[in-house]
């Protein structure tokens, strides 16, 4: 992948391509932005130019610099078969592998789906690429064991070890721990690409060890993702928490645990964008994104979002959000957010 397919990220991408110019190229390092913004296609596109043979400089324009995409190594690692070029990425049981899953067991599958999304693909895309259903992804020991084997070999090209670590915040404990001395002290000319879209949910054993490159979010160009699966949702548990009927919210809840952890963590990212639109309607008078389709609703909620209580929604989504990716019981999870946004909401 070459930087001049990656929209919207030229700053980005020029400061990249000085400093792999300067020689200064710092050996852990995490992309963190949206996939849907390039996050995957820009460290790929990093990589590629790391390797290229023949770096194009660009006397004009507002991209500096960007690999030739016509050399051996571009080639090798724009189609993902560099040699030196290993992926990790979070998995689980399949039809195909019924126990101990690793990356391993999907490397071609990752690849393709890498390729056919231009490195675009979402957790949720690779999840119904893959067929796991609504089991969660996870990176294991095993994976990080098989790194740190890896890394540990001489490079096959005898250039660059590079590694890129898809979703590293679902990389559990133990396997965070075998990667920590690599990440500290890795073989020279090892760069380790972390790519993730948020540093919350990342260990703190992994995040103090890497130097962060964000990206620039496309978020405020698009319509709020998952309105039109969502919204509907959002509204009737929203209208329930001012009631608080406890038969109704409890069956609500219960629609809501029954999704898939990936679903429910969309749901909450998207609650969170709706909160925000809202307080920012409150206070800017820019326009909030609900889109219900409830007029009345749309025009009545936003009020509801302010200075006074943003604060303790946005915590209480979080909280959620953090407490469902660490595999938190949906119901308790979901029951719990319910109580303290429908307090937050009483402050305004």
């Amino acid at each position: 992948m070459q930087f001049k397919d990656i929209v919207g990220q030229r700053d980005v991408i020029n400061r990249l391509t000085e400093i792999i110019d300067s020689g200064r190229v710092s050996h852990a390092q995490m992309v963190l932005g949206d996939e849907r913004d390039g996050s995957l296609a820009l460290a790929l596109a990093y990589l590629q130019y790391l390797c290229c043979e023949h770096r194009v400089h660009h006397a004009e324009g507002d991209l500096r610099a960007d690999s030739c995409g016509e050399c051996p190594s571009c080639k090798k690692v724009s189609q993902l078969m560099h040699p030196d070029l290993h992926l990790v990425f979070p998995n689980a049981t399949t039809e195909r592998v019924k126990s101990n899953p690793s990356c391993a067991d999907f490397e071609g599958e990752f690849r393709e789906f890498i390729l056919a999304h231009k490195g675009l693909g979402t957790l949720e895309q690779w999840y119904d690429h893959l067929g796991v259903d609504n089991k969660q992804g996870m990176i294991r020991e095993s994976d990080a064991a098989q790194i740190v084997r890896t890394l540990g070999m001489k490079a096959y090209e005898g250039g660059w070890r590079m590694l890129v670590i898809w979703r590293p915040s679902r990389m559990n404990a133990s396997a965070a721990n075998e990667l920590l001395k690599t990440l500290e002290e890795p073989m020279p000319q090892t760069l380790i690409l972390l790519v993730d879209d948020s540093l919350e949910e990342l260990l703190p054993t992994i995040r103090s060890r890497v130097q962060v490159v964000r990206m620039k979010t496309g978020n405020g160009n698009r319509k709020t993702e998952g309105s039109e699966e969502f919204a509907p949702m959002l509204v009737g548990w929203l209208r329930m928490l001012f009631k608080l009927k406890m038969k109704e919210l409890s069956a609500q809840v219960d629609k809501m645990a029954a999704m898939g952890r990936e679903q429910q963590k969309q749901f909450l990212s998207y609650t969170l964008d709706v909160m925000r639109d809202c307080f920012l309607q409150t206070t800017a008078g820019l326009p909030c994104r609900i889109e219900s389709g409830d007029e009345k609703f749309d025009a009545m909620f936003p009020n509801m979002v302010t200075v006074n209580n943003i604060d303790l929604i946005n915590d209480a989504l979080n909280d959620a959000l953090f407490a469902i990716g660490r595999n938190a019981y949906g119901k308790i999870a979901f029951m719990e957010l319910s109580f303290r946004i429908s307090k937050a909401l009483k402050k305004r």
